[in-house]
């Protein structure tokens, strides 16, 4: 069986999981979330605990088992937690600011870029140099964090550009001078 797939999740009292045709709602005091369960994972809710059961042994539904297990804990965490990505900028003249709820970068270009959340997802802005990306999607929390960083990566050579928290650059000596 699969290690993930048949961990249990235990649910909060102030979480409700509620499953309706091959859909399971996720809704808690942060928001609501869904997700499509295939047909072949059945779940099991009792006394505040989830498992869920898979149909047969075959490839595709054991890496199903484990998919559906996994993105549900998310939304449990999600709707009771939340998630954040923290980032920050490195750069001479690289700043950043929230202009209402969307996000201003100064980021060595001709202009300065104006990057608008999708609904869900919000910004906060701890320094002129340091931000974080907030939601309770994992998935598009991660997905606009990384769609922020890919506006100026950090580059090898002097390390500026948009980071995650706590990621090493790899640093490159750059040109040697002659003999």
């Amino acid at each position: 069986m699969s290690r993930v797939g048949k961990k249990p999740i235990t649910i909060p009292s102030n979480v409700t999981v509620k499953f309706d045709a091959g859909i399971c709602a996720v809704k808690g005091p942060k928001g609501d979330l869904t997700f499509a369960v295939d047909a072949t994972i059945t779940p099991q809710l009792e006394n505040g605990t989830l498992t869920f059961v898979r149909a047969n042994d075959d490839k595709r539904v054991r890496a199903l088992h484990g998919l559906t297990r996994a993105h549900v804990a998310w939304m449990v965490d999600g709707v009771v937690n939340g998630f954040t990505k923290n980032l920050s900028i490195e750069g001479v003249g690289y700043k950043v600011e929230l202009r209402g709820k969307n996000l201003l970068l100064s980021l060595g270009f001709s202009h300065p870029i104006l990057f608008m959340p999708p609904d869900g997802v919000e910004f906060a802005v701890a320094t002129p140099t340091a931000f974080s990306v907030k939601g309770i999607n994992k998935h598009l929390v991660g997905e606009v964090a990384a769609k922020v960083r890919k506006l100026r990566p950090p580059e090898p050579y002097k390390g500026k550009g948009i980071r995650y928290e706590g990621e090493y650059i790899r640093r490159k000596a750059g040109k040697s001078a002659g003999k």
